[in-house]
C-alpha cells in the first residue's frame, strides 16, 4: 500500500484537534501510537472516525482493520505523520474518534473507591493517572475544571488505553463530594495519618491535589481522612501520580 498526499484542508483539520476549542466543536479527539491504535480496532466503546497510519502498520495490522468496514484508512508518509502528529515523536498510527461524553452516574456505588483529581495541570501526568486508576481496578476519574483535558492527544498517549476502560468526567468537586455524604474522602497531604497506620472503608474518594499547590484550601473541609505517605529522604513532595500509586496500594492492602 503506497502512502497518500493528505490534502491541505483535511490536514488543517487534524492539526485543529490539538486544541481543545476544536475538540469540543467537531466532538472528535486523537489518538495516537500503534498499540493504542490497535487497541481502539479491537474495542466497542469509541467509534473511530478516522485512521492514518504508515503503510507498513495498515498491513500489518489489516485483520483489525476488517471489523470497521466502513472506516477509510489513509496510508501516509512519515513526513505527512509529522504535520498531523500532536507528539513531540510521531508515531505510526493515528486516529480520530468521536467523543460521545460521558453522563456522570447521579449515585456512585458506595462500595467502591473513585480517584479524585484537584488542579492536575500537565496533560502526560493526567494521562498516567488515569493508567494507575485503571491499574487498580477504579471505574471513575473526576477532574476539577482546571485539570488538563482528558481529551488532550498527550493525555490520551500517555494513559496507553486505559482512557477506553476509565469513565472520567470534568466537575466541581465540592458539588461531587456534597452529593455523596456518606462516601469518606481521603486526601492526600503532607499533614496526617501515616499510610501503614490508615484504615480504610471499603468505598470512598481518593483526593489528590497539585504537586505544586496541593489540594486548594475550599476542599479542605469535605476531607474526612487526612493520610500523609510518610518521608524519609529529603524531597519536599512527590508526583501527583507516585503519590497516587502509593495510595492506591495501601487502600487496596487495607480494605
Amino acid at each position: 500500500m503506497s502512502a497518500e498526499k493528505l490534502s491541505k484542508a483535511r490536514t488543517a483539520y487534524l492539526v485543529s484537534l490539538h486544541q481543545k476549542k476544536f475538540r469540543q466543536k467537531y466532538r472528535n479527539f486523537l489518538a495516537e501510537g500503534g498499540k493504542i491504535v490497535a487497541e481502539i480496532l479491537s474495542q466497542d466503546k469509541f467509534r473511530a472516525e478516522g485512521l492514518y497510519a504508515l503503510p507498513e502498520w495498515l498491513e500489518k495490522n489489516s485483520a483489525l482493520l476488517h471489523r470497521w468496514p466502513d472506516l477509510a484508512p489513509v496510508a501516509v508518509s512519515e513526513t505527512e505523520m509529522s504535520k498531523i502528529s500532536a507528539l513531540s515523536t510521531p508515531s505510526e498510527a493515528l486516529a480520530v474518534l468521536h467523543d460521545p461524553g460521558l453522563e456522570m452516574p447521579d449515585l456512585l456505588p458506595a462500595d467502591r473507591f473513585c480517584l479524585v483529581l484537584d488542579g492536575i495541570r500537565d496533560p502526560g501526568n493526567l494521562g498516567t493517572l488515569l493508567r494507575i486508576a485503571d491499574w487498580f481496578g477504579l471505574e471513575w476519574v473526576f477532574c476539577s475544571p482546571d485539570c488538563a483535558d482528558v481529551r488532550n492527544p498527550k493525555t490520551v498517549q500517555a494513559s496507553m488505553g486505559s482512557f477506553l476502560r476509565v469513565g472520567t468526567a470534568e466537575t466541581d468537586l465540592s458539588d461531587l463530594f456534597a452529593r455523596h455524604p456518606a462516601m469518606p474522602v481521603y486526601g492526600a497531604l503532607l499533614e496526617g495519618t501515616p499510610l501503614p497506620e490508615c484504615r480504610f472503608e471499603q468505598g470512598g474518594f481518593l483526593l489528590i491535589g497539585s504537586e505544586s499547590h496541593g489540594i486548594r484550601p475550599e476542599l479542605l473541609p469535605a476531607v474526612t481522612h487526612r493520610v500523609t505517605i510518610p518521608r524519609y529522604g529529603g524531597a519536599e513532595s512527590l508526583n501527583a501520580a507516585v503519590a497516587a500509586g502509593i495510595l492506591l496500594m495501601g487502600i487496596k492492602a487495607g480494605t
